[in-house]
Parts: structure tokens; C-alpha cells; sequence
């Protein structure tokens, strides 16, 4: 077995270095982009709020556009029917 010196030590310390500094880099644009998404996720859930308030308005709308309706057709037919 051929015997480890200092400068095969220091080159392997040096590959270590190198490899934790690349991990570490990768690990900051992964850690960034889940940011990202997860901002864009919560913008989805306030989004989808907004969207189901206004359907809840429309169809408040929607029924009241119903019932003032139903009120001038029964007025319209009460003078017809009596």
C-alpha cells in the first residue's frame, strides 16, 4: 500500500471544498425556487378566494334580479286575473 502524504491530503481537502461550496450554491437556487413557488401557491389561495367572493356575489345578484322579476310578473298577471 503506497503511503498518503500531505499533498494528497490537501488535494482531497481541496475537492471536499470545492464540492461543498457546488452543494452549498445548489442548495441556495433550490432553497430560492421553492420561495418562488411557494409565494406563487399562496397567491393561488388568495386568488381562489377572490374568485369564489365574487361568484357568491353574482349569484346574490343573480337572485335578487330573480325575485324583483317574479315581482313584476305577478304584478303584470294580478290586473289579468281579477
Amino acid at each position: 500500500m503506497s503511503e498518503v502524504d500531505l499533498n494528497f491530503i490537501a488535494r482531497q481537502l481541496e475537492r471536499l471544498m470545492t464540492d461543498v461550496a457546488s452543494l452549498r450554491d445548489e442548495m441556495r437556487v433550490q432553497g430560492t425556487m421553492l420561495m418562488r413557488l411557494d409565494a406563487r401557491i399562496g397567491g393561488l389561495d388568495t386568488t381562489m378566494s377572490t374568485i369564489h367572493a365574487e361568484l357568491r356575489a353574482i349569484r346574490e345578484q343573480i337572485t335578487r334580479m330573480d325575485d324583483r322579476i317574479r315581482e313584476l310578473e305577478d304584478a303584470r298577471q294580478k290586473p289579468n286575473g281579477s
